[in-house]
């Protein structure tokens, strides 16, 4: 389990940072302990700004730290993210680790900045994301949300409907989905497989397959 103090202080620090920028500063602490996969959210501020609360499934960034060599994690700073609803939101997110140097918590800062746009020209400095201009990335409001989008995403990624794919592209389609972190998600399984039209035998055959390539 992850340290209790260590996330008592990344709470209080969320809570000062809300205070100070207002509500339409929403700040998020996740749970990177294996056990919150589907619950990674510990302690949110202003959480009226993406719709969730303490208890809600992660982000594909949180996902992107369970399933990846926690060395190659990087803090990602003043990129663009969009609601359900479509506000626009200006989101850092930064990896806190434990004494080991393994990713513990994601302290998330995501600031609604849909009425600046409107007036992105007298400031312009303060909304332009720190990286290359790029499609704002989507929150989920739970993991049930966060699995159709990948499965979206990987459907989208081959060209073509599942139905209509043949084995090896559903293989890179599976790939997809595994380096996404999609089968943390408590019974991702059944739901890929019901979309791909294939057994669970032939599933994990295709995760085996995708890891051998």
């Amino acid at each position: 389990m992850t340290d209790l103090n260590l996330m008592e202080t990344l709470a209080q620090l969320a809570h000062g940072l809300a205070r100070q920028f207002g509500e339409n500063c929403e700040v998020v602490v996740h749970d990177l302990s294996p056990d919150k996969v589907d619950s990674s959210i510990i302690f949110i501020e202003n959480g009226h700004v993406s719709s969730r609360k303490r208890g809600d499934g992660p982000s594909h960034i949180v996902l992107e730290a369970l399933k990846h060599d926690p060395a190659t994690l990087e803090d990602r700073l003043a990129y663009l993210t969009r609601t359900h609803d479509g506000r626009i939101l200006k989101s850092s997110t930064m990896y806190i680790r434990d004494t080991s140097g393994k990713p513990a918590a994601i302290f998330a800062v995501n600031y609604d900045i849909t009425s600046l746009l409107a007036v992105e020209g007298s400031i312009h400095s303060l909304v332009t994301a720190g990286e290359e201009a790029r499609e704002p990335e989507s929150i989920p409001l739970n993991v049930n949300d966060l699995l159709d989008e990948l499965i979206a995403q990987s459907i989208k990624l081959v060209g073509k409907p599942a139905a209509l794919m043949s084995k090896d592209e559903k293989i890179r389609a599976i790939q997809f989905l595994n380096q996404s972190g999609a089968f943390l998600i408590t019974r991702s399984g059944d739901r890929v497989t019901k979309e791909f039209g294939i057994s669970k035998y032939t599933l994990y055959s295709y995760i085996d397959a995708s890891k051998e390539e």
